[in-house]
């Protein structure tokens, strides 16, 4: 039950981040992307606000033996780029730049947009599913728990 309480509260402070930066509106992401255009640099400060606060949030949780709500933390042990990598940054980047939506934003858009956003969201998980496929699924590289 309060794993089920902290996830609400974290997926509610996700949501309302997201909707107070602006990530929702397609729009203020294609005019982030437009570099050679009419530039807006202001989702930088909510990139650079979310990699101050993984960086230390990181930086605390892992001085604990284990998480919270597990038995072991689950990192990654792999620093190589591969064609894999490269080949799924590709398409998640034309699919981001194409849509002006990355998957969270893209669900949270749901419930403001729900004809557009939900067919490129059910297309977004047909895509997951077919990436799974192709790879074996995620369970292919497992992450080491530690």
């Amino acid at each position: 039950m309060t794993r089920a309480v902290s996830l609400i509260l974290i997926g509610t402070l996700f949501g309302a981040g997201l909707a107070l930066s602006g990530m929702l509106n397609p729009a203020k992401v294609a005019g982030f992307l437009d570099l050679f255009g009419v530039w807006d640099p202001s989702l930088a400060f909510v990139m650079g606000g979310g990699v101050i606060a993984n960086f230390i949030g990181y930086r605390i949780t892992t001085r604990r033996a284990a998480p919270v709500f597990d038995g072991g933390f689950a990192i990654l042990t792999r620093t190589d780029i591969d064609s894999r990598l490269l080949l799924g940054a590709a398409l998640f980047g034309v699919g981001w730049g194409l849509a002006g939506l990355c998957p969270g934003p893209a669900i949270a858009s749901i419930l403001m947009v729900p004809g557009e956003v939900g067919l490129f969201v059910l297309m977004m998980l047909a895509g997951l599913a077919v990436g799974r496929m192709l790879t074996g699924g995620p369970a292919a590289r497992p992450a080491a728990q530690v």
